[in-house]
């Protein structure tokens, strides 16, 4: 049986609506914390997104090098995230990877469908939507793209965009250059939590195993941001995400009880600690909890790219060397798999149980 090509987000976006159909509206006790982020943007006070400069990362100088990775820790401790410059990517591969996922988004929607995936089978790889398969039934304001990008034989390049001609060279190369990327922060992590300078690389899959999901978030304008989320509250599972975006504000972290709007900072790479990250630290590194705002003035575009461990390869648990007798283990040993699962689990868990209280 055919499955009915579902609603983009961007047909409602550009049907000339000027109300949102109720799937896309929220509940009550997330709409009053919704703001509109480009006033959010602008405040220079409360806290803000660390900045961190990995110019000196691999310098000679240990001092130097030591400075460098304590701010890293500090940022991976307290916050989870923060804006990467001098990361060795260079502007124009950035501006590139920009520019052919924004030109494969600019196609009809018909041309993109040729590329949907099929959620209900399984099959997540390729353009879609977020489905109401919740408990909750909401929907998220945007449309995407999704692909494992790295390693290269792993790779379905049949289901990568044709058009434009150079995405496929101009993905390949960034995602070879952040796999570059995360052994360089994964080494940086290891040596801050005292452990061995390869360690959590290993423990995370290694070069052979460590999987690079691209996901092109799509947030067109939205006639009631007010109402919306482009991407509901969640913490991500990678061991660590790196996040591109067009410098149109949108996310935001959920820090000592509220959130905060990250600023746009130029020719940075956001990055996220994920939960896999987390878990092997014992939580000494945070994975933060974020979502994604939306505007009625400008489309948004990000490139997040999530590195991932094997689903059934590893058992992820607290490393021994970040457990004692006055810090014990904050979590059960469970595959990757697992945790998703359970992480799925709790959310229909919570989804009901806000059902069942606003019923009462």
């Amino acid at each position: 049986m055919a499955t009915s090509v579902a609603i983009r987000v961007e047909s409602l976006a550009s049907s000339g609506i000027e109300s949102i159909p109720k799937e896309y509206i929220r509940h009550q006790e997330e709409l009053t914390s919704i703001v509109n982020v480009f006033e959010e943007e602008k405040k220079e006070e409360g806290p803000q997104v660390p900045t961190i400069d990995l110019t000196e990362i691999e310098s000679e100088d240990m001092e130097v090098r030591e400075r460098c990775r304590l701010e890293l820790k500090k940022a991976a401790m307290e916050w989870g995230v923060m804006h990467l410059v001098n990361h060795g990517i260079s502007d124009e591969l950035m501006d590139c990877v920009r520019k052919v996922g924004q030109e494969f988004f600019e196609l009809p929607i018909e041309e993109k469908e040729k590329l949907a995936n099929d959620q209900g089978s399984g099959n997540i790889q390729g353009y879609g939507s977020k489905l109401a398969n919740n408990d909750r039934g909401l929907l998220e304001w945007e449309d995407y793209f999704f692909h494992l990008v790295y390693p290269e034989d792993k790779r379905d390049l049949s289901i990568w965009p044709k058009t434009p001609s150079d995405y496929t060279e101009v993905t390949s190369e960034y995602a070879r250059q952040l796999r570059g990327l995360a052994s360089k922060i994964l080494s940086a992590l290891s040596l801050c939590l005292g452990l061995e300078q390869g360690r959590l690389e290993k423990e995370v899959g290694g070069l052979e195993e460590l999987l690079l999901q691209m996901k092109i978030n799509y947030y067109p304008k939205c006639p009631q941001p007010e109402l919306a989320l482009g991407v509901e509250a969640h913490t991500d599972v990678s061991a660590l995400t790196f996040i591109l975006h067009n410098m149109v504000p949108g996310l935001q972290l959920f820090y000592q009880g509220k959130w905060v709007t990250a600023k746009c900072v130029p020719n940075s790479i956001i990055m996220h600690i994920g939960d896999t990250i987390e878990i092997l630290s014992n939580g000494k590194f945070k994975s933060i909890l974020h979502r994604g705002l939306v505007n009625k003035e400008k489309v948004r575009i990000s490139w997040a790219v999530f590195c991932e461990p094997p689903k059934e390869k590893i058992i992820l648990k607290p490393l021994p060397e970040t457990v004692s007798e006055t810090e014990p283990s904050l979590f059960p040993p469970r595959t990757f798999a697992q945790h998703i699962e359970h992480k799925l689990f709790r959310k229909t868990q919570d989804a009901l149980s806000t059902e069942s209280e606003a019923s009462v």
